[in-house]
């Protein structure tokens, strides 16, 4: 794969990998609040479940924002390696040449 190409593409993950913990924050938000309607409410199912399920997800969370920290410094060294910010000098230069 070509060096550009791959470095676009962890970029994408890095990316990605943001949007997914967003989403898993978003998610301990919604049961926290689930969570706290509960207390005035008092259902036991919810007052059982809702705590594991919020433990989960929190668990996941940790795991995504180990993952998205290896993958952004393994990104960036790659495009200090590779010096990436030439490359797309250089593919800038030979787009505007080519027209």
């Amino acid at each position: 794969m070509e060096t550009l190409k791959k470095y676009e593409l962890m970029e994408k993950i890095v990316r990605e990998l943001e949007d997914l913990q967003h989403s898993q924050q978003a998610i301990i938000q919604k049961i926290g609040k689930i969570e706290v309607d509960n207390i005035e409410l008092g259902d036991k199912k919810l007052e059982t479940d809702l705590p594991d399920m919020h433990q989960r997800v929190a668990d996941n969370l940790d795991n995504i924002v180990e993952i998205l920290d290896y993958f952004a410094n393994k990104t960036e060294k790659f495009g200090n390696k590779n010096n990436v910010d030439g490359l797309k000098e250089q593919q800038a230069i030979n787009n505007v040449a080519n027209k």
